[in-house]
């Protein structure tokens, strides 16, 4: 049974390594395989306010959803011949890259219930240090590295969320003020 807190451990631990290390570090390089996170992911949460689209396409287009499911799922598969000596350990870690896919992908689609419910990752996207928070599932490994950066509920998000908004004021009054111009 100790298996389970360790397991637990571990993902976490192992979502907070792979996050920086893999998908910032070597995501950087456009020519990486893992490129898809900085230069889509990122990108695509900011200008949509946390949403992603890849996430509505379903599992059967190759796109940055596609290559995080397969990530995953080789994962699961690495550390499958260690179930008859660790069940309970490597049950948990399967339970976790399933519990990360669905938490994530959830969090993309709905970017109120990610407030509510993983405003570590919201604070990821949406805050103005994208190289902290790398945690989804939970905080820990953020709180134990001295990576977690709170922005949700500050006062530099209250002032992001009246600045975006008086942008997206003054979008609407130009695109209104040129239709009835034509």
């Amino acid at each position: 049974m100790l298996g389970i807190p360790l397991g637990l451990a571990v993902a976490n631990a192992t979502e907070w390594a792979f996050h920086k290390y893999v998908l910032h570090g070597l995501g950087k390089n456009p020519k990486s395989f893992w490129s898809f996170h900085w230069h889509e992911h990122h990108r695509a949460s900011r200008q949509h306010g946390h949403v992603d689209d890849a996430y509505k396409t379903g599992l059967l287009r190759w796109n940055g959803q596609t290559k995080e499911a397969l990530a995953l799922a080789t994962s699961a598969v690495a550390i499958a011949p260690l179930l008859p000596v660790a069940p309970f350990f490597v049950g948990t870690l399967w339970y976790s890259a399933l519990d990360y896919y669905r938490k994530h992908r959830r969090s993309h689609l709905d970017p109120a219930w990610a407030r509510d419910r993983l405003p570590w990752h919201y604070d990821h996207h949406m805050g103005p240090e994208p190289h902290s928070n790398w945690c989804v599932t939970r905080p820990w490994m953020d709180h134990v590295m001295g990576t977690r950066r709170p922005y949700l509920g500050t006062e530099r998000e209250a002032a992001d969320r009246a600045r975006r908004r008086r942008r997206a004021a003054t979008a609407s009054s130009s695109a209104a003020v040129a239709a009835a111009g034509a």
